[in-house]
């Protein structure tokens, strides 16, 4: 278990005042090696604060900040990995150099840092420019840019080094919500792969959970919760009303479904109804790609089809009764009250049939996108599994994915 680890990163007590605003107020908390920790809290809270505290860009007012469980301040950090290229960071306002183009100031780091060959700089600066989607934006300058394109200007600058910790602030802010959750997915799909530490401000709730270990909620200049999403769902305090429900709330206006933490109010206050011995029944999509994973390349157009899929089951259970949330990065969940096994077989049927001859395209259009060159085609699995309601949701969900088979193939339409 984490808690079990010696933390990369600890604060102790750390308090810092801006003037006679106090910001954080003796802060306790764990980062540890080869995770994804994400720090939330309301907005103008002191999370940005907070960052630049655990990587020395501003020094504490009272406390003490350990890494590797040494003393850490600006003073010594010519010492540790700074000095070695091992850290970068992703500032909320982007912080690009308006006079430089986009190749340029995403190969500053390795001009400033490393001793590669100009050919070698530009070879992995084109690599890191096509897994953005900023290929042909190569040589304009940031001002040339829409926000969003800025914004994967700067991650493509923090990436470039393969950091070993990378801290982000706010990278979604200011993008819409396909760009959001390709962007989150971007992120996981490097940490995956080069196994950095990623620690990330965000008030992207729950999209920013699918890739987080562990959530550190800051509230009232403390850190109030560590632990995992799921340990977030039962933590009784003021923040999650203030900060959750009120976040979670508008995720279900923009998507049209249940957040997760949502979903399981509803699994309980609904099944709680029922008498003694009644069943209900899970129904588990996961979404497979056919092939390998998307690059950055269609990672956007990938997450378009999963949510678009997400509202299609959604409107399709809500009809019958059914209620679902997006349970996993690719899963979705679709509770259907009142029912069996038997029962619930019919109606997938029906949802089988209403599925066959969509194509990726064809279900974008229905959700008024617009689809795009290369393509990303999918699996569909679908596992059943009925229960009653004294059983946990997460045991439920578990024994469909046992019994999970294809039901479908979502390919790109032809050409």
């Amino acid at each position: 278990m984490s808690q079990a680890k010696i933390p990369l990163i600890e604060l102790i007590n750390v308090s810092k005042s801006f003037g006679t605003k106090q910001v954080l107020n003796r802060v306790n908390l764990q980062i540890y090696e080869g995770e994804v920790t994400t720090i939330i809290g309301l907005s103008g809270g002191g999370k940005s604060v907070l960052l630049k505290h655990i990587i020395g860009l501003l020094e504490q007012d009272e406390g003490t900040i350990l890494f590797r469980g040494e003393p850490f301040n600006r003073a010594n950090r010519s010492q540790n990995v700074f000095a070695q290229n091992e850290i970068s960071y992703m500032f909320q306002d982007n912080a690009l150099f308006d006079s430089m183009t986009v190749f340029d100031n995403v190969a500053l780091p390795l001009n400033e840092t490393t001793n590669l060959t100009k050919r070698e700089i530009a070879e992995k600066v084109m690599a890191r420019l096509r897994e953005t989607e900023l290929a042909d934006a190569g040589y304009k300058f940031p001002s040339e840019l829409s926000g969003g394109m800025q914004k994967r200007v700067a991650l493509a600058r923090a990436l470039i080094t393969d950091p070993k910790i990378v801290l982000f602030d706010e990278p979604t802010s200011g993008q819409d919500p396909v760009r959001k959750n390709a962007i989150l997915g971007m992120i996981a799909q490097y940490q995956r792969k080069f196994g950095f530490t990623a620690i990330l401000v965000s008030h992207e709730i729950p999209d920013v959970y699918f890739i987080s270990n562990r959530i550190l909620a800051l509230y009232d200049k403390q850190i109030v919760f560590q632990g995992t999403p799921e340990e977030l769902e039962k933590f009784d305090h003021p923040f999650t009303h203030e900060v959750i429900h009120s976040i979670e709330g508008l995720q279900a206006e923009l998507t049209g479904l249940h957040s997760r933490r949502r979903f399981k109010l509803l699994y309980h206050n609904e099944l709680k109804k029922h008498t003694h011995g009644e069943t209900y029944t899970i129904i588990l999509f996961s979404l497979n790609y056919s092939g390998n994973e998307p690059d950055g390349l269609n990672q956007s157009l990938a997450e378009e089809t999963i949510q678009s899929m997400g509202r299609f089951i959604n409107r399709r259970f809500d009809s019958v009764g059914g209620f679902s949330t997006r349970y996993m990065a690719n899963q979705f969940v679709t509770v259907l009250p009142h029912s069996d096994t038997e029962e619930a077989t019919d109606i997938l049927k029906l949802f089988v049939a209403d599925l066959e001859g969509y194509s990726v395209q064809n279900l974008l259009a229905a959700e008024g996108l617009l689809s795009a060159d290369p393509c990303v085609e999918f699996s569909v699995m679908v596992g059943l599994a009925e229960s009653h309601p004294s059983l946990a949701i997460e045991k439920v969900v578990l024994s469909a994915q046992e019994k999970q088979v294809k039901i479908a193939r979502m390919v790109c339409a032809a050409q």
